[in-house]
């Protein structure tokens, strides 16, 4: 799922309004010729690497050796200014070749990291790709788009075999997708959802022809690792969605039918009852009957290959009916089980499948030898994490607690043994409020290790949790849909984010100006001293450990203050320090902030008259 905080940014640098625009009107069916100007425009670009810095791919260096570090001293102008260079004639670098474990094989995948700069670029596409191609996507499709998860994938399956009787799916595995997606179809797919800007047509080619180093130019398929890859994997199968929901669940007859058309279209016509749900390339197709599920099978195996030219996996690819065998999904194992109490007498029963399972046992051993290595509290820590990861995700699994008890079991022997001598037990009762509110349905009396006051988090401290499914009404681009992910910005002033992001400094690096519209929202628009609004015209911003001293522009290094505020920070001429107190009037608590931020200056503390 794409960050919430996302959303965020585009308000930040005002762009939410010319993103709604480019969706309403691809929702009218609109065709779209100059999205350069909009890709290029500055706003849009700072944008881009307010997006590019948060993801943790940004530390990753490309075949240039460079990361977000060695731009992020560049000011905005800079970056804007090379970044439209780029595009002016985009020749994009060579792509850095990675390769990582697949999960549920000994095989390892390709990835493509493309350079910095060209990763600048393709996220500037993506944005304003995005809204025109979210409005064309399918309701069921939840792979790599905005507030959609693989727990609302899940949960659209899960419903529709409990409440919608759809007790046989279609499982078919797709053949190296990503490495086998064909230029020339996605880019009529392209065409064909409005984008006819000619330029960004060339671009897109460009992208997916990257030379990739040590194997040359490729000739089909997507660059896993690129920004804009996911968005236009989702391009591809997006005709496979809605050729699939047409067969059935979209189907509009030609002329006005009876409320019983369809009754009366499984007996008398070829129509196809069934459902698809599709997270990335793993997608299943749920229907009623074994017959329906077979018809599904040849006919999306012979569309794959016929319009899409890709090829499916036989092997991996069956039809299944679920009361009899389970089916996997997503890390999930899914089969229906008998219960006289359900409305139709089945209700599916889910838990993690073998793999998962599997990587759970060996992910947590690998972090018990790190602790045992190194027993200090980051590792505890990063243990904590991972457990609470595994917690997460697998919580809306029916069996959750039982697999994490099968998981428990396994590491209590390694625990013991690696433990003997870097950790002690203690009760579950004895740990702090906030460590006992986050694991649940754990015995007070219960023992868990502490390595140097640090606590490790009991396994399967967890309880199920019923999966939702996602509200359809959920978008970024549109006020009604927002509504839902977030309230508005409270507490700022109309017009008053806007003036922030506006008249950010020109000589600063972009990383300063950055972080100084995210320090004024953290701040409510308020003075860090104080705690009183700030008028548009008296906002600064401040490094608390200067920059003469060490400081950098990093986020946790800046406050807002009140430009008075500011002077009294670094004022060292008493006779006007004591004007400016009396103009500001400090309380105690204020002055002691006050007299932190002038100590990290290397200043003498201002003693209270």
């Amino acid at each position: 799922m794409l960050k919430k905080t996302n959303l965020r940014y585009h308000e930040y640098y005002d762009m939410q309004t010319a993103y709604d625009r480019l969706y309403s009107a691809s929702q009218n069916g609109n065709n779209f010729y100059q999205l350069m100007k909009m890709i290029g425009a500055e706003q849009n670009i700072r944008l881009a690497y307010r997006n590019i810095k948060t993801n943790k791919g940004s530390k990753t260096a490309g075949q240039d050796g460079r990361t977000i570090q060695d731009i992020w001293h560049l000011n905005d102008r800079e970056i804007v200014q090379e970044v439209r260079k780029r595009l002016e004639n985009y020749q994009p670098q060579p792509v850095r070749r990675v390769w990582i474990p697949k999960e549920g094989s000994n095989e390892k995948r390709p990835l493509g990291i493309p350079t910095i700069w060209d990763r600048m670029v393709q996220q500037s596409i993506r944005q304003v790709l995005e809204p025109i191609c979210e409005a064309k996507f399918h309701p069921h499709s939840y792979g790599f788009r905005p507030n959609r998860s693989a727990h609302h994938a899940f949960s659209r399956v899960v419903s529709l075999a409990n409440r919608g009787k759809c007790h046989y799916c279609v499982d078919i595995d797709i053949k190296g997708f990503f490495n086998h997606v064909h230029h020339g179809k996605l880019l009529k797919q392209l065409w064909q959802l409005g984008i006819r800007d000619k330029s960004l047509m060339k671009m897109i080619s460009k992208v997916l022809k990257t030379e990739i180093e040590g194997e040359g130019v490729p000739q089909e398929g997507t660059p896993q690792g690129g920004i804009i890859s996911p968005l236009l994997a989702n391009v591809v199968l997006n005709e496979l969605d809605w050729w699939v929901s047409s067969q059935w669940e979209t189907y509009k007859p030609h002329r006005a039918v009876s409320i019983g058309f369809r009754a009366y279209a499984k007996k008398y016509t070829n129509l196809k009852a069934g459902f698809i749900v599709r997270y990335a390339d793993d997608f299943k197709i749920m229907t009623k009957s074994y017959r329906e599920s077979k018809r599904y099978y040849h006919a999306v195996v012979d569309f794959l290959q016929s319009r899409l030219g890709l090829t499916v996996n036989d092997k991996k690819s069956r039809v299944i009916n679920l009361k009899k065998n389970a089916s996997e999904f997503l890390g999930f194992k899914l089969k229906l089980v008998q219960q006289q109490q359900s409305k139709h007498g089945y209700v599916v029963k889910s838990s993690m499948n073998d793999h998962s399972l599997q990587k759970t046992k060996h992910l947590l051993k690998r972090r018990i030898k790190d602790i045992q290595h190194h027993p200090k509290p980051e590792n505890v820590f990063r243990f904590n994490q991972t457990v609470r990861g595994i917690q997460n995700y697998y919580r809306y699994a029916t069996t959750i607690y039982m697999d994490l008890t099968e998981v428990h079991y396994t590491l209590l022997q390694s625990m013991r043994a690696r433990f003997r001598t870097c950790a002690t037990t203690i009760l579950f009762k004895d740990t702090s409020a906030s460590f006992q509110k986050r694991a649940r349905g754990i015995s007070p009396w219960k023992k868990i290790y502490s390595i140097q006051q640090a606590s490790l988090v009991p396994v399967t401290g967890v309880h199920h949790k019923n999966p939702r499914n996602f509200s359809q009404h959920v978008t970024n681009y549109t006020k009604e849909g927002r509504k839902k992910i977030h309230q508005d910005l409270r507490a700022l002033p109309r017009g008053a984010l806007a003036q922030v992001m506006n008249h950010y400094s020109k000589n600063q690096s972009i990383e300063y100006n950055d972080n100084r519209i995210s320090k004024y929202v953290a701040q409510y628009g308020r003075c860090f001293v104080t705690g009183q609004p700030i008028g548009i015209d008296r906002i600064h911003c401040h490094h608390i450990q200067p920059k003469s001293r060490g400081g950098s522009d990093h986020y946790a290094n800046l406050v807002i203050v009140d430009t008075f505020i500011h002077r009294l920070i670094h004022l060292s001429d008493t006779k006007k320090i004591q004007e400016y107190l009396r103009y500001v009037m400090l309380a105690p608590k204020h002055l002691k902030k006050l007299n932190e931020l002038r100590q990290a200056s290397g200043l003498e503390p201002i003693k209270p008259s």
